[in-house]
């Protein structure tokens, strides 16, 4: 299953500017190897020009650098698929635009404040012009001059129809034409692009941190799945028994009662309960006429 991904690694080029002496070719060794050994080929081959162009995608160093690991991580987990794909590394490139471009960044306390621009100037202009750019127009500018796809395979990774792919390429060339006009050719542009990837030195982190890394996550997403659903049987018995079994008609409304006369205020006592409340308090609390019935 990893030799087509060994040979995919060493050959083939497209979407990561890495080349191989033919020499290298001739001395390669026959065995197979293990499904770890072909990831790490595979993210040795293409993260460090993945890492610059999810720069060049979103502006930041960090954010570039965390999406390639989560793009690679989500391979790994996904890795019987990933290895028999026939484009791997546009698989893995799909992943890491679709997690950079990701909306939610924006309320990250760390996204809210810009990072350090570019050191050259031009550079940096050009790195304004892109980032004014939208997402699809910009991805699709990067995939088609940047990466080196052509329409279909830009139109397919994006998701898109060729007519709109080939309408957001031709908008983000005339805003970048009409902003930097020394990079209206396509070619000038490729250049320039592929300079500026090239000029920032962004390291990805190791293949072992990254697939432990993928694993750890995949354990805590394994573990909470079945804490939620603990919880949510837990919750489902105790309904159960705590349900009623029976119908339970509900409580007629009250009705208004009429011709119940008003509460009054007591009034003042007559002469005989005055005489009463008299001798009542005169007669001791323990005498015999209220505590000891008499005998017949």
């Amino acid at each position: 299953m990893c030799r087509p991904i060994y040979d995919y690694v060493l050959f083939r080029t497209q979407g990561c500017p890495v080349t191989v002496p033919q020499q290298e070719h001739e001395e390669l060794p026959a065995t197979l190897l293990t499904p770890a050994q072909a990831f790490d080929a595979l993210y040795a081959f293409c993260s460090p020009a993945l890492v610059r162009q999810t720069f060049l995608l979103t502006g930041r160093r960090e954010l570039a650098r965390e999406s390639v690991e989560r793009a690679f991580q989500l391979a790994w987990q996904r890795w019987p698929e990933v290895a028999v794909d026939r484009d791997p590394a546009g698989w893995v490139r799909a992943m890491a635009y679709e997690y950079a471009l990701s909306p939610w960044h924006r309320f990250r306390p760390r996204h809210r404040h810009p990072e350090a621009p570019v050191a050259d100037p031009s550079d940096r202009a050009l790195m304004a012009v892109l980032l004014k750019l939208p997402p699809p127009q910009r991805r699709t500018l990067l995939l088609y001059d940047g990466v080196g796809l052509d329409l279909p395979e830009t139109a397919a990774e994006t998701e898109a129809s060729t007519p709109v792919t080939a309408s957001r390429l031709l908008h983000a060339r005339s805003a970048i034409a009409a902003r930097l006009p020394d990079l209206a050719e396509p070619s000038c542009l490729h250049e320039r692009l592929t300079s500026l990837a090239a000029a920032e030195r962004l390291r990805a982190a190791r293949p072992s941190a990254v697939r432990t890394g993928s694993e750890r996550r995949a354990r805590l997403w394994t573990r909470a799945a079945i804490a939620f659903t603990v919880a949510l049987i837990g919750t489902t018995a105790l309904t159960l028994r705590t349900a009623p079994t029976h119908y339970e008609p509900p409580i007629a409304p009250g009705a208004e009662v009429e011709g119940v006369p008003a509460r009054v205020g007591r009034g003042a006592l007559s002469e005989a309960e005055v005489s009463l409340r008299e001798k009542l308090r005169e007669e001791t609390a323990s005498g015999p006429e209220r505590l000891v019935p008499l005998a017949d």
